[in-house]
C-alpha cells in the first residue's frame, strides 16, 4: 500500500452495476467507504455512478428498492467499475448490453470487478478467463464446476492486474479500503476504517469461513480431522474403514466419536454432505442430474435419485423444476 493520494482535483470515477436481488451489505460495503474518504479528506477524491440493466429503479436481496443513474447502455469511462449481484445469480441473463460495456473498460485500460456473486457474472462473459477471482462460498463450488478454467479462491477479496473481485458481505469493505488505501493512502483509508468501527484492515488472503472447529461446534481434532477428509473426498467419497484408516482411528472409534458429536454415523454424517453438495449444484447449475451425481460421489442417478428422495421428500428433478418455477414470468 502506498501513502501518495490520488489528485484531489481529478476525482476518480467509480461505477456500480446492481442486478436483481443484489447484496445490500455488500453494495452499501462497497460504497460507504469511498464516501467517507471523501469526508474524512476534506476533497472530492471519488465520484460514482449507479445502474441497473435497464435503468429502472432495481430491489435488492432484501427487498429495499435503489434507484439508479441508467442504464448499463449509459455507463461512462470509470476508472474502476464493480457488478454487484446476490441470491439466484445462476438464473439472471445480464445480456450482451453489459458485456459489450465490461468490454470496451477492459480495453481502455480500466479496472473491472465484483462483489458477492457477482464474478458468476464476469465468469460468463469471458472476463474472468486467466484471471484468479474469488466469489461468495455458498457459490464457489458451482463456479468452479460451470467455469473450470478459472482459477476460483476461497479468499474474501482477489485483485489479479485490473479485476477485483470480493466475497461479498463486508469483505467489499476490505477491498475498498484496498482501493482507498492505494487511490488516497494508507492513512486515509486508516481513517475510514477507524470511523467505519472496522478495527482491523483486513488482507484478501483471509479464508472467508471460520474453521471447522468453529463450524462443527467441537475442539476435537479426530472429528475435525475426518469431517475435513470427507470435504475434500466428495466426488471419490471413502468406505468408514478407509476415513478411520486416515485419521488414525479404528472404525468403531470414529463410529463412537460422531454419534457423540452429532447423533449420527459416520456414513449418515458422509451422506448428507455430499447431498448437500448435490442440492447447491442443482439450484446453482444447469448441469445435467448425472454429472451432479457423479460430483457428489454417487455412481448412477437412480442412486443419487433414491438417497436425495429419502433424505429432502422429493427427486433432483422435482428440486430443479421448482426452482425453475421460482423464475417464470409473474412468479415473483
Amino acid at each position: 500500500m502506498t501513502e501518495q493520494a490520488h489528485s484531489p482535483y481529478e476525482p476518480l470515477k467509480l461505477a456500480f452495476v446492481l442486478l436483481p436481488k443484489y447484496s445490500m451489505i455488500a453494495f452499501s460495503s462497497l460504497i460507504e467507504p469511498i464516501r467517507l474518504a471523501n469526508r474524512e479528506s476534506g476533497e472530492t477524491l471519488f465520484e460514482w455512478s449507479c445502474y441497473s440493466l435497464d435503468g429502472a429503479a432495481v430491489a435488492a436481496s432484501n427487498h429495499v428498492v435503489t434507484e439508479v443513474d441508467g442504464a448499463v447502455r449509459d455507463m461512462g469511462d470509470a476508472q474502476l467499475t464493480l457488478v454487484c449481484s446476490g441470491l439466484d445469480v445462476e438464473h439472471i441473463t445480464p445480456g450482451p448490453e453489459l458485456g459489450k460495456r465490461l468490454r470496451y473498460l477492459v480495453a481502455h485500460g480500466r479496472m473491472i470487478g465484483a462483489a458477492c456473486t457477482g464474478a458468476h457474472i464476469l465468469a460468463g462473459y469471458g472476463l474472468l478467463d486467466g484471471f484468479r477471482c474469488t466469489i461468495h462460498w455458498e457459490n464457489i463450488a458451482a463456479l468452479r464446476e460451470e467455469f473450470p478454467a478459472i482459477e476460483v479462491t476461497s479468499d474474501i477479496y482477489e485483485i489479479d492486474r485490473k479485476r477485483w473481485t470480493c466475497a461479498g458481505g463486508t469483505a467489499a469493505l476490505d477491498m475498498m479500503l484496498r482501493f482507498i488505501a492505494e487511490q488516497g493512502g494508507l492513512g486515509l483509508a486508516r481513517r475510514v476504517a477507524e470511523v467505519s468501527l472496522h478495527q482491523e484492515i483486513r488482507a484478501g488472503e483471509i479464508a472467508q469461513r471460520h474453521d471447522l472447529r468453529f463450524r462443527l461446534g467441537t475442539a476435537n481434532a479426530n472429528v475435525i480431522a475426518a469431517v475435513k477428509v470427507m470435504e475434500s473426498h466428495l466426488e471419490d467419497p471413502l468406505s468408514s474403514r478407509q476415513l478411520a484408516a486416515t485419521v488414525g482411528l479404528s472404525t468403531r472409534q470414529l463410529e463412537r466419536l460422531f454419534r457423540r458429536h452429532f447423533d449420527q454415523t459416520p456414513r449418515q454424517y458422509y451422506l448428507r454432505i455430499r447431498l448437500d453438495k448435490g442440492r447447491d449444484l442443482l439450484r446453482r447449475t444447469s448441469h445435467p442430474i448425472l454429472d451432479i451425481a457423479v460430483a457428489s460421489g454417487f455412481t448412477s442417478t437412480s442412486h443419487f435419485t433414491k438417497c436425495y428422495r429419502k433424505c429432502f421428500g422429493h427427486t433432483p428433478t422435482e428440486e430443479r423444476a421448482s426452482q425453475a418455477e421460482l423464475f417464470l414470468p409473474g412468479s415473483q
